[in-house]
């Protein structure tokens, strides 16, 4: 069964505060180049991993990992909103497979996923629906978190799930690297954050909008370095990327202590990156292509794309 991968980083901000125009133009030369490969390989199943940003999951339930047997995207920051066609069957069988393989899953059937997922959909594939696709959440932003290993063997049991299902299969990894957006935390929330946190789904449009308004406005606060936002850290996303693509398992050592001391409370979002590197090594070798990096203070990330294929692959060809 032919696999690939795509990872790559998202930013809500993406048209509200843009770099400079040949960053912005590279950008999208990327993520180009990287569609265009998507739209070769035709796949017959996309397995999207990404975080959630208190749009779709909250702390009424918070799961460390979740498959969708059905899924809607609610279309914030002006991202795609809509019914993703999630083969129901198809993601029911993979939650028991990984479950069966003694990683714990939830399953939901009326997934909310928000900018995180649906981006990398319509920057590698033109829209939300063109592949059939399974998007399994990964908390990343949301206290107690699970470690960066466990994301691996998350990655892993659906990868070998995938090996048998005689798929042309894409796995996406979409989150960012060293960042910390303004993201409330439940510890120190008064009253009325903490429960916007704990049950906040379908907020009204005034209120998503302030909630996008302080966003920009801390991203404009940032990059003119009037913010007390944690730093990016180029060093570390690039030793990070290199762990990727040389050693997965050194990940590790990667302890969510360091990852927060280090990347900052967001670059948690990594674990979406292990996660489908992890499905991809459960079918052997592979070779990794660095496409982009480079920090970004205007989208508050350190801003990346990577992508891989096994080792054995001769090309990124359409398969039959």
């Amino acid at each position: 069964m032919p696999i690939r991968l795509e990872c790559l980083s998202h930013t809500p901000l993406h048209g509200y505060f843009d770099p400079a125009q040949e960053v912005l133009i590279e950008v999208e030369r990327v993520q180009a180049a990287a569609r265009e490969r998507v739209l070769a390989y035709d796949p017959e199943l996309v397995v999207v991993f990404a975080p959630d940003h208190y749009n779709g999951f909250f702390y009424d339930v918070m799961p460390p990992f979740c498959i969708g047997a059905a899924a809607n995207s609610i279309g914030d920051y002006k991202s795609l909103a809509g019914p993703l066609a999630v083969p129901g069957a198809l993601s029911r069988e993979l939650a028991a497979s990984v479950l069966a393989a003694d990683i714990d899953v939830a399953l939901s059937y009326r997934m909310q996923v928000d900018h995180g997922c649906a981006q990398a959909l319509e920057v590698l594939t033109g829209g939300l629906d063109r592949f059939p696709v399974i998007p399994v959440f990964i908390n990343s932003v949301a206290p107690p978190l699970a470690t960066l290993r466990r994301s691996r063997l998350l990655g892993e049991a659906i990868g070998r799930f995938l090996s048998r299902t005689g798929k042309r299969v894409l796995v996406i990894g979409s989150g960012g690297m060293s960042h910390e957006p303004p993201v409330p935390e439940l510890a120190s929330a008064d009253a009325e954050v903490a429960e916007r946190l704990i049950a906040g789904r379908n907020p009204t449009p005034e209120a998503r909008n302030a909630r996008q308004a302080r966003t920009i406005a801390a991203a404009k606060a940032f990059t003119a370095g009037t913010g007390n936002m944690h730093p990016l850290n180029p060093e570390w996303d690039r030793a990070f990327l290199e762990r990727l693509a040389a050693e997965l398992p050194a990940v590790d050592g990667m302890t969510n202590e360091a990852i927060t001391r280090d990347g900052g409370k967001s670059a948690h979002e990594i674990r979406t990156w292990v996660a489908a590197f992890g499905a991809l090594s459960a079918h052997g070798p592979y070779r990794a292509t660095l496409d982009f990096y480079r920090p970004i203070p205007e989208w508050i990330a350190g801003f990346g794309a990577m992508h891989a294929a096994p080792a054995a692959a001769a090309s990124t060809k359409k398969e039959h």
